[in-house]
């Protein structure tokens, strides 16, 4: 055979499969323009979708039958001529489907902005805004079983379907934190970053006067609308902080659970800069210097945050935990009794500051043991018992507040009553004991 015959069978063959993609995708868009797809419907679908992937080689051809296999879920539904029941959404519009859709519809709109004509664009934005929360609410439904890659696949999959819906990013990386996938939740809390999300912004509510329960509404006109209606009640408005915080530490302790410590500060560093008045950023880069035990980072840290927010109690009691380890006690001690001035329900700091007052108890004791029975020795004895019982009683009143905001706390009560005994408070003792 000669060569210009080959170059001829070789444009026929061509020639011919077009025709046939042709055949194939008039069927599947007849099928697709169904309100009600039959059985033997849905089997020509997938018949012709067999087709078409056999010979499917130009671009459009390529991205309408990836369109045409990504709504197959879909036409099931359809197919069943019901409303379909929240099980048989979640049973056929699986994690790594919807996954599929969004990369379907995305690549189709890309595809026909491009070529400037416009098949299916149309369709699928109005299939974006009425999937959106069919999508959101098996993303639920799977958060609820504890199911959480799942749920944060499908968040992830609503955000490619619109990207300004940046809030469903934020809980797909935590949930993807929660199942503990944490190359995936690095992934989206990076993306984040990128976008500069901060989910700042006001939360609009008012009491619906039938429940009586309180309902949020997406924007202040809606809620004010109702009100007027007089349907709902009491309106208030509530400001929602910055989230950009938690996903700079967020990115910062991934990194640090992959053993890259100087990649999360670096990271913290880059978020400081970039948002230099969110003092949250502080508390949380504060937050990564004390789990690595850079104490003197972490105290030049907090103290930055202290000249904003002087009364910061868990920054102060944690510089209070921190002189303690440091073995500075009248240090430590200042920071808790500041605790207790700010706060006075701080539970912890009545035991810490406890604790270092039994700390010097020790001294009295080596003291003691050490006398003998001179009539000297007894006159000492007596004024270091003394001494002994006078910071046994400066002890009593913070462990007895300690022991009345945690009744259930035993250390605290096992310390109380060694402190009973040493006092010889024999009434309180038995009480207490009592109680345990």
């Amino acid at each position: 055979m000669k060569i210009k015959n080959l170059i001829l069978l070789s444009s026929i063959l061509i020639t011919t499969l077009s025709f046939a993609q042709k055949d194939e995708l008039k069927a599947l868009k007849k099928i697709y323009n169904k309100d009600v797809p039959s059985a033997t419907d849905l089997q020509d679908y997938k018949t012709n979708l067999s087709k078409l992937e056999a010979v499917a080689v130009e671009e459009g051809d390529k991205t309408y039958l990836n369109f045409y296999k990504c709504i197959l879920p879909q036409l099931e539904i359809a197919s069943s001529g019901k409303v379909p029941t929240p099980d048989q959404f979640q049973k056929l519009l699986t994690p790594k489907a919807i996954s599929d859709l969004v990369a379907g519809y995305n690549a189709t709109l890309e595809y026909e902005k491009k070529s400037g004509k416009k098949v299916f664009t149309d369709d699928i934005n109005e299939d974006i805004t009425a999937m959106k929360p069919v999508f959101l609410t098996i993303a639920i439904e799977y958060g609820k079983v504890k199911k959480y890659n799942e749920a944060a696949s499908i968040l992830y999959s609503i955000y490619l379907l619109d990207k300004k819906d940046q809030e469903k990013l934020f809980y797909a990386a935590s949930y993807a934190v929660n199942g503990q996938d944490y190359d995936k939740a690095l992934e989206y809390y990076q993306e984040l970053k990128k976008v500069n999300y901060s989910g700042e912004g006001t939360a609009f509510y008012a009491v619906n006067k039938a429940n009586k329960q309180e309902e949020s509404f997406p924007t202040k006109d809606q809620r004010d609308l109702f009100v007027k209606a007089e349907t709902h009640e009491k309106p208030r408005d509530e400001k929602i902080p910055s989230k950009r915080g938690e996903i700079y530490k967020n990115i910062a302790l991934i990194l640090m659970e992959k053993g890259k410590t100087e990649e999360a500060k670096t990271a913290f560093a880059e978020a400081r800069k970039a948002n230099p008045d969110d003092t949250s950023l502080i508390y949380s880069e504060a937050d990564l210097y004390l789990k690595i035990n850079d104490y003197t980072t972490y105290t030049k840290v907090v103290n930055e945050a202290l000249e904003r927010n002087p009364n910061s109690v868990d920054l102060i009691f944690n510089l209070g935990v921190i002189s303690d380890k440091a073995n500075k006690l009248d240090e430590a001690e200042k920071y808790y009794k500041r605790a207790i001035e700010i706060n006075p329900e701080y539970f912890n700091a009545y035991l810490n500051l406890a604790e270092i007052k039994l700390r010097g108890d020790q001294k009295f004791v080596d003291e003691m043991n050490k006398l003998g029975t001179s009539e000297k020795d007894n006159k000492r004895y007596e004024v270091i018992k003394g001494e002994r019982n006078k910071n046994f009683l400066s002890i009593l009143p913070l462990l007895e507040k300690a022991v009345q905001l945690d009744s259930a706390n035993e250390p605290a009560k096992k310390t109380l009553l060694s402190v009973y005994n040493a006092l010889e408070m024999t009434d309180k003792y038995k009480a207490l004991k009592a109680k345990m």
